[in-house]
């Protein structure tokens, strides 16, 4: 067709609007949908309708937002405008997690403060101002990328409202016996000098040198010298790769049930496993050795073991957490450095609790000679120590896992200290049973948190640090018992809610608490906690401060969607503190996301220089490839991103905006209300694309229900791409450019193709925001639907298309794809130009031939050819996939018509049109 058929139609400019450009064109709609206040609009529009609640998992806000994030927030922006789409109104809150360690590190940083000599109000002004500063910049990042919500009221976990709600929860834990105070075991890092929960912690390989050590026996219990062991020369094999922590021991532990056996080896004999004593001895270097005897680890229990270098026995325990699968099965056991090893000492009271090891991870006078060492340097000090003293069995160079801050990298300690806890062993049953009942995407996150659960230990919840919410707890000055009460709790509270978490800091404990409080003891004078809350209690109590308080969302939110690493962060802080606090779970459905990874998989790291920052992807792309990125990704497992996979999904988008542009400038002089046509006067090949048109409908609401984006990305590339490009658009061509513009046939096609755009517009709105506003605003549309968000989606046409006639078509599909093979092998051997210089003979027989014979009137158009014949006898040239079906092409009769190029016989029959074929002629007349 000719490149300016529209001029034959005297169509006006308009007919072609979308340029591209979206890098460009977006931050123009961002400034329309502000200047209009669009988000509360749309509010107002859906006011009345079912409310749905997605509840905002609050990002930190301490910088820049990445890939992640912006993933994060886009695909929950895609569930918000679905639902307030389709028949919800669906609120969205942003809100921000701003309180902890590394906001108080960058303010630290940046103003050069120190937190243990500063005025407390002074250094947490500037953390607060950093945070707000943050959060201004990370708001426009979000709103660049087309997430629309309440970004002016968000919700911050520094706000007083939000602060004092959280003290009330934490009251209401600790008044139903949830919180205590005890001396364990907590991850502790001694580069930030806090105690850290599991959720901070990471793993990383770590290269280190295992030492195997003697404990010389003291006192067998009559268990080991009668078997041929000496006394003074009778060793326990103990292995680590935490050389640091020995002068913290105080037992060895055995498995009960394994058997220890007594290997004699020169003139010493070594008690070990009796499953591991070949590779201890194979690790020590010992050739020769002769095992005496072996013993049940229950009948050991009792005997004392003389400390390698510190002036202090080792009791032999026992304990159910020994295995034999690395080590020598006599497990070194520090209490002060461990949980399991914490736990199974408290079977024997008589054991010390040790910790030689200050806040800044170094040793203490208890470590004895190696006082004032940081643990790396004791590590090397005291290796080379029990190698001069003997003490030293064996040494093994290793990697393995250990656990890392995830905030400053560097790894941390198991150091027993005194802090707060909630007791997650009080409510595990009630979160399995309220796990049960919430619906987890993918399935497999139930089976997760519920081991995650299962196997965690109480809950540290204080930190030392300043900026943070402080633990509402006072100290009796006389007797030094806690106080903890409700009407403390509500003071505490009403303080918070009126000056914000300061108060703590700017008021004695006696202007706190309420006049007249005394202490069961009677005394009346009283301290404050020092500690502030894991930043994880922060954002755990968001469904009582947010969910249960604003009047516009409600109480539990009907979905969390966060990365999956929040299986052991804020699903299961959110999780247990609604347990603890109303019972039930805060959510309906939970949702979860991979990981984004470079293009081949690779984690993306400053190292490695593989980051893509989303701010430059927009600039360079524009956001709506990055929502259609999104979109086309199975977020369920980790996501790839590279600037490849960029440009072909531009390529898609291309595809996709370029069948709006051919619809819109074919549809530019047709208005729906006065010149569509009913449905029983479409052509037959126009009811075919009605149908396929309910297929995508169907499909893509299904996806959305069922929040598999990525389905519908791909069934709407097909359909424009397959459906409507490659089949009926391009069919189509001869009846929009060639039939008199006001005529049945062509309003038919006018009315199919609009009816197309519309709901592909509607459809694809929740994800190409920024493209669907644009289209719409050239669809003719009701007043009232100003967005595309207020028009909704899409409802089915109603129409009832039975297997014969989609079978029908689905059939000439097929051999039309066999006749596309035939002429493009005709083009490449020059026999023919473009399709319309071809006539085409089919050659069938039986039922093929009669189904040919019924539609051959539709053919040429189907084919896009001059003419098609339709032969019982013979064979044609070509023979594709339909069985029974040859194709012979041939150069066209006739000559060229001018107008519509179709090659006929009937052209130069008008003399007033003598270029013209029969059919041109009498339109143009």
């Amino acid at each position: 067709m000719p490149e300016d058929y529209n001029n034959t139609l005297n169509l006006p400019k308009t007919a072609f609007p979308m340029r591209a450009g979206l890098p460009q064109k977006e931050p123009e709609l961002l400034k329309k949908w502000e200047e209009q206040d669009f988000w509360n609009a749309l509010m107002r529009h859906n006011e009345g309708k079912p409310l749905f609640v997605l509840h905002d998992g609050p990002p930190y806000a301490n910088g820049d937002i990445h890939l992640g994030t912006a993933m994060n927030k886009i695909l929950k922006d895609f569930i918000m405008r679905y639902k307030n789409m389709s028949g919800f109104k669906a609120p969205y809150v942003p809100g921000w997690d701003t309180h902890g360690l590394p906001i108080e590190r960058k303010a630290i940083d940046k103003v050069g403060l120190n937190r243990r000599s500063d005025d407390p109000a002074e250094f947490r002004g500037h953390c607060r101002d950093f945070a707000l500063s943050h959060i201004e910049v990370m708001t426009e990042q979000f709103k660049r990328l087309g997430v629309i919500g309440d970004w002016k009221h968000p919700y911050r976990t520094l706000n007083p409202a939000f602060e004092a709600r959280q003290i009330e929860v934490f009251g209401e834990m600790a008044l139903k016996g949830y919180i205590y105070k005890g001396l364990k075991p907590v991850y502790w890092c001694p580069h930030d000098e806090t105690a850290l929960a599991e959720a901070e912690i990471e793993y990383a390989e770590d290269p280190c040198d295992s030492v195997y050590v003697k404990f010389e026996v003291t006192d067998d219990h009559g268990k080991l010298y009668p078997l041929g062991a000496k006394p003074g020369s009778t060793y326990f094999i103990i292995w680590t790769t935490t050389t640091w922590t020995l002068p913290g021991n105080v037992a060895i532990c055995l498995g009960p049930e394994f058997d220890y056996a007594l290997v004699r080896a020169g003139d010493s004999c070594y008690v070990v496993a009796a499953a591991l004593a070949e590779k201890a001895m194979q690790a020590g270097g010992v050739e020769n050795y002769e095992v005496l005897g072996t013993i049940p680890g229950a009948e050991l229990e009792g005997i004392t073991a003389k400390h390698p270098f510190l002036d202090r026995q080792s009791l032999v325990i026992v304990g159910g957490h020994v295995t034999l699968e690395s080590g020598t099965g006599c497990v070194h056991t520090a209490p002060g450095h461990g949980v399991e090893d914490f736990e199974v000492c408290r079977n024997y009271p008589q054991l010390p609790i040790v910790v030689p090891v200050d806040d800044k991870g170094r040793l203490t006078k208890d470590a004895g000679p190696f006082e004032g060492l940081t643990t790396d340097k004791a590590n090397k000090a005291i290796r080379e120590h029990l190698a001069e003293t003997g003490a030293l069995f064996a040494t093994e160079h290793i990697t393995h896992q250990y656990p890392h801050c995830w905030r400053c990298k560097h790894p941390v300690l198991f150091r027993a200290t005194e802090q707060w806890f909630c007791s997650v062993d009080d409510i595990k049953e009630k979160t399995f049973e309220a796990i049960r009942g919430v619906e987890w995407l993918p399935a497999w996150g139930e089976e997760r948190i519920t081991g995650m659960v299962r196997d965690r230990s109480d809950w540290c919840i204080s930190r030392q640090r300043l900026w943070g919410v402080p633990i509402p707890i006072f100290y009796c000055k006389d007797c030094g018992k806690e106080l903890i009460t409700r009407e403390s709790i509500d003071a505490v509270a009403a303080l918070f809610r009126k000056e914000g978490a300061d108060a703590w800091w700017k008021y004695s404990a006696e202007e706190i608490l309420p006049g007249g409080t005394v202490c069961s003891c009677g005394g009346h004078a009283f301290a404050k906690e020092q500690d502030v809350m894991d930043v994880w209690f922060d954002s755990g109590v968001t469904h009582a401060a947010v969910l249960a308080t604003r009047p516009d969302l409600h109480w539990p939110a009907d979905i969390y969607l966060e990365g999956n690493d929040q299986y052991r962060g804020w699903f299961q802080s959110s999780l247990l503190t609604s347990i603890a606090w109303k019972g039930v779970a805060p959510y309906k459905m939970v949702i979860t996301h991979g990981m984004v990874v470079d293009g081949e998989g690779r984690k993306m790291s400053k190292s490695l220089g593989n980051g893509i920052a989303p701010g430059d992807i927009v600039k360079k792309f524009g956001a709506d490839i990055l929502r259609l990125w999104v979109a086309s990704s199975d977020y369920q497992g980790d996501v790839r991103v590279s600037d490849n996979i960029l440009k072909q999904l531009s390529e898609v988008y291309r595809k996709i905006r370029n069948t709006a542009r051919y619809i819109l400038g074919n549809t530019s002089d047709f208005d729906p209300q006065k010149d569509a046509v009913a449905f029983d006067a479409l052509l037959p090949i126009d009811k075919w694309a009605v149908w396929r048109l309910d297929e995508l409908q169907k499909t893509v609401v299904t996806a959305y229900e069922h929040y598999e984006f990525h389905t519908i990305f791909h069934a709407v590339h097909n359909f424009c791409v397959v459906d409507m490009s490659n089949f009926y658009l391009d069919v189509l061509k001869d009846r929009l450019y060639v039939e008199k513009a006001d005529s049945v046939s062509r309003r038919a096609a006018q009315t199919v193709i609009h009816r197309i755009l519309d709901s592909l517009t509607r459809l694809v709105a929740p994800i190409l925001v920024f493209t669907a506003e644009e289209i719409w605003q050239y669809l003719p549309h009701d007043a009232e639907q100003e967005s595309v968000l207020y028009a909704g989606m899409p409802s089915l046409s109603g129409e009832s298309f039975d297997e014969a006639f989609t079978g029908r078509w689905e059939r000439i599909h097929t051999i039309r794809d066999d006749v596309k093979k035939a002429l493009e092998l005709s083009r490449t051997a020059h026999e023919i130009g473009g399709s319309l210089e071809a006539e085409v003979t089919l050659y069938a027989a039986g039922e093929l031939y009669d189904f040919l014979q019924s539609v051959v009137e539709e053919l040429p158009a189907v084919f896009i050819v001059s003419g098609v014949h339709l032969e019982k006898e013979g064979t044609g040239a070509f023979q594709g996939d339909v069985e029974g079906l040859s194709v012979t092409v041939a150069h066209a009769h006739g000559e060229k018509c001018e107008r519509c190029w179709v090659y006929s016989d009937t052209v130069g029959q008008s003399t007033k049109h003598p270029t013209l074929c029969s059919r041109c002629a009498g339109i143009v007349e």
